[in-house]
């Protein structure tokens, strides 16, 4: 069995004043709060999604 390669990501900054577009991206990676991490598979459709708000997010 192989393990699936997970990444821990941080919502630092918020998507208050940001495009609805970078606020869905936000919710679809599970972040809510600020300060609030999420644990996702690493997945080039995730990456993307990081690069896209990487303004907003930290990776851990």
């Amino acid at each position: 069995m192989t393990t699936q390669q997970t990444v821990k990501v941080q919502l630092v900054r918020s998507p208050i004043s940001t495009p609805q577009s970078h606020r869905a991206t936000v919710r679809g990676l599970g972040l809510r709060k600020l300060r609030s991490i999420s644990e996702l598979q690493d997945t080039p459709a995730v990456r993307g999604m990081i690069n896209k708000i990487s303004y907003l997010v930290k990776v851990l």
